[in-house]
């Protein structure tokens, strides 16, 4: 895995310099873990990442610093930096608050019957569609999250959608590596039965759909830790999985 990533070379460009170098750094590493193109064990040098980013050591080291702080990296003194292996209790975690929160805003959506919101989620659900043509899954994960933050941001709760950010990193891990594994109507299908309860005014149903398709992740977890065991942190990860079935 090289950090210039498969296509081209990578590096911070004239225009990102306005802003710190730092924190943009750490928000292209941290997209990159995310994504799975830095997989969990892969050693990041300083020394190699300055190079391959055309930046110096400094931010290098900032950005360690916070991926470290979000557990996408683990600093080992005198030894490196690597990938963090993916917590299974913080996925777990993540889905059940989730849940708890997006089940209420969907049924509030639902009892307004709020028809701007379901034009708005509909030509989500039209983009989505054609990633799903195209097999891209990275781009239907990135309108995955356009869709939700748009439920969240018309109810009001834009501010808790940003709450919820570093607590669902290691969940949208997983979402990433699902993606490329299982097929992606299904989530869509899901989607669409989501938007046409709120239409609808569907309130139970609404409610029902919400859940149904956070708990997915469920199904698809114990399959995704099969086939890269390496990539999670294994201590009570079965167990974990098993518990948020049962709930």
């Amino acid at each position: 895995m090289t950090l210039a990533g498969n296509e081209h070379p990578v590096s911070i460009s004239a225009g990102d310099r306005l802003q710190a170098v730092g924190p943009r750094l750490y928000r292209l590493l941290r997209e990159r873990i995310v994504r799975g193109e830095l997989v969990p064990g892969t050693r990041l040098s300083e020394v190699d990442v300055a190079a391959a980013y055309q930046v110096s050591r400094q931010p290098v080291r900032e950005a360690f610093i916070k991926l470290s702080e979000e557990a996408l990296v683990e600093i080992r003194p005198q030894r490196g930096t690597y990938v963090s292996q993916i917590n299974v209790s913080a996925v777990m975690a993540a889905r059940f608050v989730r849940e708890a929160v997006e089940a209420d805003i969907v049924r509030l959506h639902a009892s307004q019957k709020d028809g701007e919101l379901v034009s708005q989620l509909r030509e989500l659900i039209a983009l989505q569609t054609k990633t799903v043509e195209d097999d891209d899954p990275h781009a239907f994960i990135r309108l995955d999250e356009d869709f939700h933050r748009a439920m969240a941001s018309a109810a009001g709760h834009g501010p808790s959608w940003d709450i919820l950010q570093p607590l669902k990193t290691q969940m949208d891990r997983v979402r990433h590596l699902s993606a490329k594994r299982f097929p992606l109507r299904k989530l869509l299908a899901q989607h669409v039965t989501v938007v046409e309860a709120i239409a609808n005014g569907n309130v139970a149903g609404a409610d029902r759909a919400m859940r149904a398709h956070l708990r997915q992740l469920l199904d698809d977890l114990p399959a995704v830790i099969a086939a890269v065991p390496t990539y999670f942190d294994q201590s009570e990860a079965i167990e974990d999985v098993h518990k948020g079935q049962d709930a």
